[in-house]
């Protein structure tokens, strides 16, 4: 469900292993897989495949799976159409950004004992209709069980994965997993989108990289006010991991930044600052990063309101 660039990503790679895939999108990208096909341009090979896709998920049925790969300001809007994707063996397994989007799910649904939680690493987007692009980073699943146990229903996807060639791994600690990817997108989001500019000059730069880390590092001191127990070489961790990256890479957040798109500013840095204020700790990048941000948030919102209405809602009404 949302079959942008980690849906349809994902999507292809399963059905490849032997999986029934089935995708739901919207609008022309929608167009788009029922006319053409999918089609995944990456340096490791390009794909195509012809995958039901519908805007409809009542045509497809119960599944054993539903990866849900919506942005997370859509989140509880699509939870509202999982229901005929469902029945008892149900999994939903997040793959979104931010920390809040397994409850919000779960209790849209009432069924909490039905949702997962993972993280997805991987350098795809959707760049026409129909067609995604994988840039050649390292790409990776991983998912568990929110109190920690192994359970036969990620063991199962687990093996689909690895039929799939996707490399995958279950967590016995899948908060951590949040949480530290939480950090990283909130520093490279934050910088690239906040400066319109790529990973590689921005690192190269002894200020712009002491902003970067402070940034994993205010993260991580609200996630452990949290209660998750993250590494101590988290900040080094990922400070290593954005010097490995290619110089011209830019974060999700700036691409649908520049595209004028809604913005994942809420369940990003926004979520830090709220939670740091309830903590009372201070987090003077993020509310940086958060205040520079906003005013183009708002300005995605407001545009979007009015695509529905035809009518531009007062400013008072922005936020």
């Amino acid at each position: 469900m949302g079959a942008g660039g980690v849906g349809a990503y994902f999507g292809m790679r399963l059905a490849q292993g032997g999986a029934e895939v089935h995708l739901v999108a919207r609008g022309r990208h929608l167009e788009a897989l029922q006319q053409r096909g999918l089609l995944v341009r990456s340096p490791r090979g390009d794909l195509h495949a012809w995958l039901p896709a519908t805007d409809d998920p009542s045509v497809i049925g119960p599944c054993d799976y539903v990866l849900f790969c919506v942005k997370s300001f859509d989140t509880l809007d699509a939870a509202k159409h999982l229901p005929p994707l469902m029945d008892n063996q149900t999994t939903i397994v997040s793959l979104q950004n931010g920390v809040d989007n397994e409850s919000a799910i779960a209790e849209q649904l009432g069924k909490p004992p039905q949702v997962m939680a993972g993280v997805a690493y991987v350098g795809a987007s959707v760049v026409e209709p129909g067609v995604v692009e994988d840039v050649g980073s390292p790409i990776r699943l991983v998912f568990g069980e929110w109190k920690g146990t192994k359970s036969e229903r990620g063991l199962g996807l687990l093996r689909a994965c690895d039929a799939a060639g996707v490399d995958a791994e279950y967590s016995f600690d899948i908060g951590r997993e949040l949480w530290s990817k939480m950090a990283f997108m909130c520093a490279i989001g934050g910088i690239t989108a906040a400066s319109r500019m790529p990973i590689g000059e921005l690192r190269a730069v002894s200020e712009t990289r002491k902003m970067f880390r402070s940034i994993l590092a205010e993260v991580a001191e609200v996630g452990r006010a949290d209660g998750i127990d993250l590494p101590l070489d988290l900040v080094d961790r990922y400070m290593a991991l954005a010097d490995q990256m290619q110089a011209g890479n830019f974060s999700s957040l700036y691409k649908d930044l520049v595209a004028g798109n809604r913005l994942e500013l809420e369940a990003l840095h926004g979520a830090i600052v709220r939670r740091a204020a309830r903590y009372g700790l201070s987090v003077p990048a993020c509310e940086s990063i958060y205040s520079l941000l906003l005013p183009a948030a708002l300005r995605a919102e407001a545009a979007r309101r009015h695509d529905r209405t035809g009518v531009l809602p007062p400013a008072e009404s922005l936020s």
